[in-house]
């Protein structure tokens, strides 16, 4: 059974999984409340298949730095680390 993560993440199992696999606390976070929420486009889930600008408003409201310079295979390896 997956722990109570309270009320700032909305499926607490995939948050643990996402954790499990190294994500960022935020991250983890983030994710599983998009996916609760049904707002991730599972069509076009793989950072590779979504267009540059897709990936710049990503990067912008996670807050990479210097993502106005980045290619977009830089923006989907800065992404993946965030």
């Amino acid at each position: 059974m997956a722990k109570d993560h309270g009320p700032s993440v909305k499926d607490d199992t995939l948050y643990e999984d996402l954790r499990r696999d190294g994500a960022s606390k935020e991250k983890a976070a983030r994710i599983a409340n998009a996916k609760a929420a049904g707002t991730i486009d599972h069509r076009a889930t793989a950072l590779e298949d979504r267009t540059k600008d897709d990936l710049m408003r990503e990067a912008r409201e996670i807050g990479i730095p210097g993502r106005s310079k980045m290619t977009k295979a830089e923006l989907v390896k800065a992404i993946r680390k965030a």
